[in-house]
């Protein structure tokens, strides 16, 4: 399967899993290129990724961090050309 190149925008409303949070990260950290997070004063920490990997792989690590409560995902992949 090819590799696609995408970002994923994770938003921290509830510190509740953040340590399962972390853990799925690390799960997948082969396909993370770079990870910055932004702390802000409203209390919903944003983490943005930059990822390579199968739609699959991408797919697992952005399905097991929605499934967490307090955590909202966003992603988008660019198309191979």
């Amino acid at each position: 399967m090819e590799k696609r190149v995408g970002t994923v925008i994770i938003q921290i409303n509830s510190h509740e899993h953040v340590a399962l949070l972390n853990d799925i990260l690390s799960q997948h950290a082969g396909i993370i290129l770079g990870r910055q997070g932004l702390p802000r004063s409203n209390g919903k920490n944003l983490i943005s990724l930059i990822l390579e990997g199968t739609t699959d792989q991408i797919g697992s690590l952005t399905g097991s961090l929605g499934r967490l409560k307090g955590i909202q995902v966003k992603s988008v992949l660019l198309k191979n050309i």
